[in-house]
């Protein structure tokens, strides 16, 4: 039986636990429902799910071979019990195989780590989309170039994945400047520059919509939203791995000032 062809997907996973942490989690109610609610747009439960996050780069194309991924703790200054949080999803050998034979057909060089774990821009989203962790999950990292052409092209390379039953993830956030969060002035710098994203995610062509990613860097507020780019490179990859398919903004969240939206392609 043919496996339906999923979507690909790039969430906005807000700051740090938050789900995990009184106040945060209030603030993030509406990210927390929508998260809950993004299997029911899949044509089927996913075999895997393959997670570019923006927490994870590397000198070269990564991929995670952990068959039980441990947890990256990778932020500070929160909660004691929020050391101790765990998502116990296995990895995926055949997975983590596939994604090395499609990289090595596109000419794409690309190494393997069997100690990579779970980070917040992972597991934070997977633990409301899938609390039973009953679904493997592979990590492939950007590579820390940030050239958003040459992660256009890695998405174009794990494309075939979406017709094996695999879902493509991009985790980070549409703005991600840390001293803005919380200030009044950073809202219309965050609208503006999701209104640019959501322009070219949602263009007629995939050639429009990729060009635009590529010069991202001209879009109104685009450094005032993204200092360091390492949050946004993972939709280039969602939408290399998109082809012809037009995106379109699932939802959008207002927290601390900005605007946080996730996206979908088909």
């Amino acid at each position: 039986m043919t496996s339906p062809t999923f979507p690909t997907f790039f969430v906005s996973h807000g700051g740090g636990p938050w789900p995990w942490v009184d106040g945060m989690k209030q603030l993030f109610a509406k990210t927390a429902r929508e998260f809950a609610r993004m299997p029911g747009l899949l044509p089927a439960k996913p075999k895997a799910i393959l997670v570019i996050t923006g927490h994870w780069e590397a000198q070269e194309f990564t991929i995670s071979t952990a068959e039980h991924p441990p947890m990256e703790y990778d932020y500070s200054g929160f909660p004691e019990h929020t050391y101790r949080i765990q998502y116990k999803a296995p990895g995926s050998k055949a997975l983590a195989g596939r994604v090395g034979e499609l990289l090595t057909a596109a000419g794409i060089g690309w190494k393997e780590d069997a100690h990579r774990g779970f980070d917040h821009g992972t597991f934070v989203p997977l633990s409301l989309m899938y609390p039973e962790a009953d679904v493997p999950v592979v990590m492939l990292s950007m590579k820390s170039s940030y050239d958003p052409a040459e992660h256009i092209r890695l998405g174009q390379a794990i494309a075939p994945l979406r017709d094996e039953g695999v879902l493509i993830m991009g985790s980070g956030l549409t703005y991600h400047n840390m001293r803005g969060f919380g200030r009044p002035q950073s809202t219309p710098v965050a609208e503006a520059f999701e209104g640019f994203l959501n322009d070219a995610i949602t263009a007629p062509s995939a050639q429009q919509r990729n060009d635009m990613l590529v010069h991202w860097q001209e879009a109104p507020g685009a450094r005032l939203a993204h200092p360091q780019e390492d949050h946004l490179i993972p939709l280039m990859v969602v939408a290399g791995a998109a082809g012809a398919d037009v995106g379109h903004r699932v939802f959008v969240d207002h927290v601390m000032e900005v605007a946080m939206a996730s996206y979908q392609f088909g």
